[in-house]
């Protein structure tokens, strides 16, 4: 016996959202939640763990899926920022000035929407100018010391024997950096700029609770001019991710901002492995924020290279010109 399967009728009406009977029918729907991925090697590749955690926003609701980078995510960055070093650092310091500069329009360009998404993180829209705009003048700041921190802070040193002695600054290498949960852009702007002023490359471990403005940040840095590698930015838990930086043999060094009594113990203890250089950074909430703008901060990743050169006959004796 065959049975005849009537197929479900759609009608225009339902499909504008109104019943047969001419009436309003609110349709209900789920919003498609955005998925932000990790920024390494220039590319941005989901966490290899697959994990991922929803920060809330002020309302209390999960705001998006964030990657819960590993261990195995931190190997990753290093590779791509070793793999930068050599070119980062050997183009001309007005060459990075360049760059960097460009990212501060880029970041100009886009200040609406990392206001939009410090304020889902439970900023007022004035807080949220107020650090944007804060953020932007800060990195063009550190894209002014570019070809500027040479001639301030190397020296040319005297000498009892008949030699040229100077000393210049260069960069240490590949640096970790851990960026304060208390903002989402300012500190971590102001973490990363002196060190790629300074030709290091890097990779940053973004605000655990505050992720939205970091992986916009790195959608600029995918855009600019900055070579793949030099900044690789990662979302996740300062407690799975700091000692990875700490233990990690082809870190150079690390800047931590905000380090506990217990994190600090960890860094100085885990550090004597390959003998990285630890720097601790306070980071400040509102006025007092200018205090972590300096060049002097630069230096922080910097390694003293002093050379001495004889001096020939007929060029002088006695250390002098």
């Amino acid at each position: 016996m065959s049975k005849t399967i009537t197929k479900p009728t759609i009608t225009k009406a339902a499909l504008n959202g109104h019943a047969s009977n001419g009436t309003a029918k609110k349709v209900e729907r789920l919003p498609v939640m955005k998925t932000y991925k990790i920024f390494i090697g220039g590319k941005f590749p989901r966490t290899e763990s697959g994990r991922y955690y929803q920060p809330k926003g002020s309302d209390g609701k999960p705001l998006a899926n964030i990657c819960r980078s590993s261990r195995k995510d931190v190997r990753d960055a290093v590779i791509a920022a070793r793999g930068a070093v050599s070119g980062w650092a050997g183009r001309s310091a007005f060459n990075r000035g360049q760059i960097l500069y460009r990212i501060g329009e880029m970041l100009e360009g886009r200040s609406a929407q990392f206001v939009h998404e410090l304020m889902l993180h439970g900023a007022t829209q004035r807080q949220a100018e107020a650090e944007v705009a804060m953020a932007i003048d800060r990195w063009v700041h550190y894209a002014g010391w570019c070809d500027k921190y040479q001639a301030v802070f190397s020296s040319v040193n005297p000498t009892n024997s008949s030699h040229f002695n100077f000393s210049v600054q260069e960069p240490t290498g590949v640096v970790g950096i851990m960026a304060p949960d208390t903002t989402g852009l300012l500190g971590l702007v102001s973490m990363i700029a002196p060190v790629i002023t300074g030709g290091n490359t890097c990779l940053v471990i973004a605000s655990e609770s505050k992720p939205l403005p970091a992986v916009t940040f790195a959608e600029v840095l995918a855009t600019s001019d900055l070579p793949g590698g030099v900044v690789n930015l990662m979302t996740g838990y300062r407690s799975e991710l700091l000692k990875p930086l700490a233990t990690h043999m082809d870190i150079n060094a690390v800047v931590v901002a905000d380090a506990t009594k217990e994190e600090r113990v960890m860094l100085e203890t885990e550090a004597t492995c390959n003998l990285k250089r630890v720097v601790y950074r306070k980071m400040g909430v509102g006025p007092s924020a200018a205090e972590d703008q300096s060049p002097y901060f630069i230096l922080d990743t910097q390694e003293v290279k002093t050379t001495w050169h004889p001096i020939e006959k007929g060029q002088g004796g006695g250390g002098g010109y």
